[in-house]
């Protein structure tokens, strides 16, 4: 007998499209409990800048992946399917239904199509050589060499994400394979879930006027005191969870290479640029659902459509 596929919520969309107070309105509606798929969330004492929701604002819909890690701890799509994967397993034991929210498109793509990272661990020497390599000749060399080999996801990347071009030079060298390659093969995977995956969008004038508007008020709430505590606590910017928006950029302040004005302008754009490269990557997922928010008479409109899909598709019954 064929077994039967767990039912899966995913909300998703560009920054500051209004995700959160629709996601606790949509797992209270279904018996949900919320999953983040938000790089930054994770991490404890970052809560201006990650726009964290608030304890109060829960509505008792319990929440996972939320505020668990310090800022110090790696996070990245492995560390993340792992503990989401687990929080799902408690979610079905308790007969209710995970609710993914949040914005990292590879996030929900690697939990939702269970994408294998297990790939063999690359010999330390050669990680080293490249690391050296990156230092001697500049981080434009590696990226050139992985242009060479692998051009496709070299495409996808900045030459400054170090990080992830030697992973893909050092996927190459295991495997002889393109990383490319063997992302769009794991991409072909059926899920092994009933899911719907809701893209919430609205118009890029308004999306960006909200982001504007949400960058001045964090200002007003002390994003630049919350930046300050965490690099006087030893958080530099090398750390992975200060290289996230709305902390990278108050670096060049500390150093007097910009003012505060300046640092302020650069977090907007890097939110606009971030909020339009998250479209591009949901505009090329399948089996989406895109609910642009102008075509709604308000947020009651918006859940009783989302409701009416869920329940078309099988996922939740009333």
């Amino acid at each position: 007998m064929k077994k039967e596929k767990k039912p899966l919520i995913v909300l998703t969309g560009p920054t500051a499209v209004g995700k959160t107070a629709l996601s606790i309105g949509l797992a209270k509606a279904v018996g949900g409990e919320i999953i983040s798929a938000d790089s930054m969330q994770v991490y404890k004492k970052m809560n201006i800048g990650t726009a964290k929701i608030l304890p109060e604002e829960m509505q008792g819909v319990p929440h996972f992946l939320v505020d668990v890690l310090e800022p110090e701890e790696e996070f990245n799509v492995v560390r993340f399917q792992q503990m989401a994967r687990e929080a799902m397993e408690h979610i079905y034991e308790r007969g209710h239904i995970p609710v993914i929210v949040g914005g990292t498109g590879f996030y929900i793509q690697a939990l939702l199509y269970d994408i294998d990272f297990s790939v063999h661990e690359s010999e330390e020497t050669y990680r080293q050589e490249l690391s050296k390599l990156a230092q001697e000749k500049g981080k434009e060399y590696l990226y050139g060499m992985l242009k060479e080999v692998d051009a496709e996801y070299a495409a996808t990347l900045h030459a400054n994400n170090v990080k992830k071009v030697i992973r893909a030079l050092e996927y190459f060298h295991e495997t002889g394979e393109k990383l490319s390659v063997h992302n769009a093969s794991q991409r072909e995977k059926s899920s092994p879930y009933r899911f719907v995956y809701f893209v919430l969008n609205d118009k890029r004038e308004v999306l960006y006027e909200r982001i504007n508007a949400r960058v001045d008020a964090m200002m007003r709430e002390g994003l630049l005191e919350e930046v300050k505590s965490l690099v006087k606590d030893g958080c530099g910017r090398e750390i992975v969870s200060m290289q996230g928006i709305g902390y990278k950029e108050f670096f060049d302040y500390f150093d007097g290479n910009k003012t505060l004005e300046e640092a302020v302008e650069q977090v907007k754009l890097d939110t606009r640029h971030f909020a339009k490269r998250q479209l591009t990557w949901f505009r090329r997922e399948k089996d989406v659902i895109w609910l642009n928010k102008g075509d709604y008479e308000g947020e009651d409109a918006l859940l009783e459509e989302m409701l009416r899909i869920t329940e078309e598709k099988g996922i939740y019954h009333e």
